[in-house]
């Protein structure tokens, strides 16, 4: 009986299993046939008119699109990684933005020699240093804005406009220098300083960082009265670029102020009280847009007034007929805990006093 493998009529002879060991190694697995270039006719086929007895198939198309798409998409992504990284890295883009750093200020007064002068307004302006001043924000001028490396030339006038506001609303403004408000002031400062700005005007103090009179003008209204709106002033500015997204002014004005006794009669003589400010701003990108300036540094010498005075909450001038007491500055305690309050004093010169 056949096997299942076998020819109806058996395993021929002389073949030993039908010869299946003697052609093993010849026959071709699926995989190769499919690989073939050549393909022989079929039975029906090579009836028709084929001088050939065999055709060439097709080649076969790797299917390599997916790796091509992949690679694509790759690409893509690696330029626009590039793209990213050369945005963050490029020298030209602003850097973060720094906190603004406090206020450092130092407030001199400076003690007259002898008694201080007094007369009418005009005639005490005419006969002192003052008399050539600009009167109010008229005498605050502007130097000429040119670009810097990193600025143009309207950011650098942007700067300097704003430090003319400040110094007008600081150190002019009728209601700040009286004590009535301090908002004018309060809106052209950067905001991280808002709060020592505040601590400031609510409770100052002589330490170098919460003076009142470190940020504007003030006197004492139950003290003393403008005997003349129209302040005197004179001064500079000056600009410099201290990074890519920094600019700083400098400002350093003169004010000459015409006081009365407060509540005093109209004919009573004024005085005339000088406060110099040396005023250090910075400026990033933020700043320029939003009309506002951080202030470093203030340095104030402001006279007639007594040495031993505390002129951190507000500045007291020495009116006309009076003289300083023979104290010195307010005694400073080596051995108090904090921040250390080093009183100060000058002597104002005799020729910084309108004559006779």
């Amino acid at each position: 009986m056949a096997g299942r493998g076998d020819p109806p009529e058996g395993t021929p002879e002389g073949l030993p299993g039908g010869g299946e060991d003697e052609y093993r190694s010849v026959v071709f697995d699926e995989s190769f046939v499919r690989a073939a270039r050549l393909q022989e006719f079929s039975a029906q086929e090579r009836m028709a008119d084929h001088a050939r007895a065999v055709r060439s198939l097709p080649r076969r198309r790797v299917r390599g699109g997916s790796k091509q798409a992949l690679l694509l998409v790759l690409l893509i992504a690696l330029a626009f990684g590039t793209a990213i990284y050369m945005g963050v890295r490029h020298p030209y883009q602003p850097a973060p933005a720094q906190p603004a750093e406090p206020l450092r200020s130092t407030v001199i007064p400076l003690a007259p020699v002898g008694r201080v002068p007094g007369g009418e307004p005009a005639e005490l302006y005419a006969h002192g240093p003052a008399a050539q001043f600009g009167k109010g924000a008229v005498g605050i001028t502007l130097p000429g804005a040119r670009r810097t490396k990193n600025f143009s030339d309207s950011q650098v006038m942007t700067a300097l406009t704003t430090v003319k506001d400040y110094l007008v609303e600081s150190s002019l403004a009728p209601d700040v220098l009286t004590g009535v408000a301090v908002q004018p002031v309060r809106i052209l400062i950067d905001p991280d300083q808002l709060d020592q700005f505040d601590r400031s005007m609510a409770t100052p103090v002589h330490d170098g960082r919460h003076a009142a009179t470190g940020w504007l003008v003030r006197f004492d209204p139950a003290k003393v009265a403008l005997a003349d709106p129209e302040v005197r002033v004179q001064g500079t500015m000056r600009v410099s670029e201290t990074g890519p997204d920094a600019l700083e002014v400098t400002s350093d004005h003169t004010f000459a102020y015409a006081l009365r006794p407060a509540g005093g009669a109209p004919t009573d003589e004024a005085s005339l009280f000088t406060v110099r400010r040396e005023l250090h701003f910075r400026f990033d990108r933020d700043d320029l847009r939003t009309h506002r300036a951080e202030l470093l540094f203030s340095y104030v010498q402001a006279g007639p007034m007594a040495c031993s005075s505390d002129p951190s909450g507000a500045l007291r001038p020495l009116l006309a007929g009076q003289r300083t007491t023979p104290e010195g500055p307010a005694a400073t305690d080596p051995y108090e805990t904090g921040r250390a309050a080093v009183a100060l004093c000058g002597v104002l010169a005799p020729s910084a006093q309108p004559s006779p």
